[in-house]
C-alpha cells in the first residue's frame, strides 16, 4: 500500500470515518487531519436531541473513543483552517503553520449554519445550532418556562423545538414555506409532523418570514413577522439550512455547483482531490439529479468511499439515500426520495400511531416513509433496493408481513 501522505480537511463525521478507513485499509503513510474545531470527529445528530437535552455527554458523540483516536497515529491539527489550495505543486496554506504538501486531499469540510438575514439578527439570544460548541450555548438557554422562538420548519428546527418542549419551555415554530420540511417530504409527512407538534403544545406559524428581531425594554427578544405579528421571547433558534463550505475548492478552481461536484468515486474535477460528506454535491440515481445529501447516512459511506477512492480501490458511491429524526416520542425515517409524481399506498393498522406511506413508481417501490416502523421499513427498504414489483394492495395489507413482501 502507498506511503504517500494523504490530507483530510474536515474533522466531522466524514472525515473521521475517512481517517479510520485509510488505516483500515492499510495506508501506512501520513494522515494529516485538519479541522478549526477542538473536537476529534463526532457524530451531529444528538447535538439536537440527547446533547442538547442534557441526557448525553459531549463525548458521547466521538465516532471513537480518543485512546483509539490516538492509536490512528494521525497528524491532527484541531483549530486550524485551510485558507488556500495550491494545486499547481500540491500544497495547502493554513492559518496557523506552515503550508502542507500532500499527494491526496480529501475535502470534508462540511458546511456552515445559514444565517438570519434580517435586522437584530445578531443579537445577543439569536443562536444557531451546527456544532457541539453551539449545543453547549443553546442548552444553556433551555430554560424551563422561558419563550422559544424558533425560525425555520426543517429538521433542525423540529428537533430543538420538540427537544425545548420537552424541558418545559413554551415554543413557537415560524415556518416561511406552506407546510413544515416542504423541501424534504412529502405533503402527509408535514401534515403528520404539524399534528404531532400540535399535539405537544407547540405553535406552529407557516407562510409568515420574519422582518427583524428587537429586544424589548425588559431585555427580552421580539421576532416581527411579516404578516404584522410580533412573538416575544427569551431565545430565538435559527435552523434555515446549510451552506456548503465550498469557497475552498471554487477559489482553486474545481468545479462546484451548489457543493464540491464529485463523481461516483468521490473524485472532484481534479484527480488527486476528492470529497465526501456535506460538502460534496454528486448525481445521485435513486433521485435522477445532482444534489447534496445531508445525512449521518452519507456522510458515513461517502467518507468511507472517499479514502478507499484516495487508495486507488474501486469505488461506486450510489446509496439509497436514508434519513431519519426523533422529536418527542416519535422515530420518523426516509427511504428513497419521494416524488409529486409518485402513486401512494398507505400501511396502518387501524388507530395506530405507526404507519408507512410507499411511494409508487408503476408497481415498483421507489421510496417509504413512516414514522415508529423502524422495522417494517428495514423491509421496505429491500423492496425499493431491488426494484421489485409488489400488488399496492398487498403493501397496504397489514396482515401481510412485510417479510413476505
Amino acid at each position: 500500500m502507498t506511503t504517500d501522505t494523504i490530507v483530510i480537511v474536515g474533522t466531522g463525521q466524514a472525515g473521521g470515518w475517512a481517517a479510520q478507513t485509510l488505516r483500515k485499509e492499510g495506508h501506512a503513510g501520513t494522515i494529516v487531519l485538519i479541522g478549526d474545531e477542538l473536537h476529534i470527529p463526532y457524530e451531529r445528530p444528538p447535538l439536537s436531541k440527547a446533547v442538547l437535552s442534557g441526557d448525553a455527554s459531549a463525548e458521547s458523540t466521538f465516532l471513537i473513543k480518543r485512546s483509539a483516536f490516538d492509536q490512528l497515529a494521525l497528524d491532527w491539527r484541531p483549530g486550524v483552517r485551510v485558507t488556500a489550495i495550491d494545486r499547481g505543486i500540491k500544497h495547502l496554506r493554513l492559518s496557523a503553520g506552515e503550508p502542507i504538501a500532500y499527494d491526496k486531499l480529501i475535502l470534508c469540510n462540511g458546511g456552515r449554519a445559514r444565517p438570519l438575514q434580517v435586522p437584530g439578527a445578531d443579537l445577543t439570544g439569536v443562536l444557531t445550532l451546527r456544532n457541539l460548541d453551539d449545543a453547549h450555548t443553546l442548552a444553556k438557554a433551555l430554560i424551563a418556562g422561558n419563550r422559544l422562538v424558533v425560525v425555520g420548519g426543517g429538521w433542525i428546527g423540529l428537533e430543538v423545538a420538540a427537544t425545548a418542549r420537552k424541558k418545559g419551555m413554551s415554543v413557537t415554530v415560524v415556518e416561511a414555506m406552506k407546510r413544515l420540511c416542504e423541501r424534504t417530504v412529502p405533503p402527509e409527512i408535514s401534515e403528520y409532523l404539524s399534528r404531532l407538534h400540535a399535539t405537544h403544545g407547540t405553535e406552529v406559524v407557516l407562510g409568515a418570514g420574519v422582518e427583524k428581531v428587537s429586544r424589548a425594554a425588559d431585555g427580552t427578544l421580539a421576532v416581527m413577522l411579516s404578516d404584522g405579528r410580533e412573538l416575544g421571547c427569551d431565545t430565538v433558534v435559527v435552523g434555515i439550512g446549510l451552506i456548503p463550505n465550498d469557497e475552498l475548492a471554487r477559489d482553486a478552481g474545481l468545479a462546484c455547483d451548489g457543493g464540491v461536484v464529485v463523481d461516483a468515486q468521490c473524485r472532484t474535477s481534479e484527480p488527486d482531490i476528492f470529497a465526501a460528506g456535506d460538502v460534496a454535491s454528486w448525481h445521485c440515481a435513486w433521485a435522477g439529479r445532482r444534489m447534496r445529501l445531508e445525512s449521518w447516512q452519507n456522510a458515513q459511506e461517502q467518507g468511507i468511499a472517499a479514502a478507499r477512492s484516495a487508495l486507488g480501490l474501486a469505488v461506486d458511491h450510489q446509496p439509497l439515500p436514508w434519513f431519519w429524526s426523533d422529536q418527542y416520542d416519535s422515530n420518523l425515517q426516509i427511504y428513497g426520495m419521494p416524488t409529486a409524481s409518485h402513486r401512494v399506498v398507505e400501511r396502518r393498522a387501524p388507530g395506530s400511531d405507526s404507519f408507512i406511506l410507499f411511494y409508487l413508481d408503476g408497481d415498483v417501490v421507489s421510496a417509504a416513509v413512516g414514522p415508529n416502523s423502524a422495522r417494517d421499513l428495514r423491509f421496505a427498504r429491500r423492496l425499493i433496493e431491488q426494484r421489485k414489483v409488489v400488488e399496492p394492495v398487498r403493501l397496504a395489507d397489514t396482515q401481510v408481513p412485510m417479510a413476505k413482501l
